[in-house]
């Protein structure tokens, strides 16, 4: 939801905005995490894998449309065999269907870390996904839920820019009251 957030800002603001590759397994592998979790992590690798690998393949330019087509599969469809999620991902957006083999080796496994890497190093190891770094100052999160639109939209983005423009601001944080609430449509 805060890429889909990030997206509608875009549309009005000039932002340059470059997506990476952020890897649940590799932030929790050294973590004390219950066995079913760890098992989950374990299995959600293939998609960071398949993503790491289409950039690398095809540029940075397909890892937001390719994430997006992932999330939609996964959350709001609610498919999580990713023997199925994979395939209709990459015939969805007309990519070449042997990226499914990265999904499941290890050849994008360096590049995935480095990403990740490239993530934790900006806001540091104590932190979840989302990460997004604004004016040489990175985040964890938002963490919002639904994606606000368009003058709210705004407004949370300023208020994230002011923040990063504040060099003492380190964390605000509350506890959740509501679950993913997912929204696919965007405002013009």
């Amino acid at each position: 939801m805060t890429s889909r957030w990030v997206e509608e800002v875009e549309r009005h603001r000039d932002l340059d905005v470059t997506w990476h590759v952020m890897s649940l397994f590799v932030l929790n592998e050294h973590q004390d995490v219950p066995p079913e979790y760890k098992e989950r992590l374990e299995q959600g690798q293939v998609y960071p894998r398949l993503v790491t690998a289409a950039r690398l393949r095809l540029g940075d330019q397909v890892v937001k449309p390719l994430y997006d087509a992932l999330g939609e599969h996964i959350h709001h469809r609610q498919e999580h065999d990713p023997a199925q999620v994979v395939p209709a991902v990459l015939a969805e957006l007309g990519l070449d269907a042997d990226l499914a083999d990265a999904a499941w080796s290890d050849e994008a496994d360096a590049a995935t870390r480095a990403s990740h890497r490239d993530g934790i190093e900006r806001v540091g190891q104590d932190v979840g996904t989302p990460v997004i770094a604004v004016e040489g100052t990175a985040f964890f999160g938002p963490v919002i839920s639904p994606a606000p639109k368009g003058q709210q939209a705004l407004d949370l983005w300023d208020g994230i820019v002011a923040a990063a423009r504040y060099p003492g601001f380190f964390e605000l944080k509350r506890s959740r009251t509501v679950g993913p609430i997912f929204d696919t449509s965007t405002t013009d």
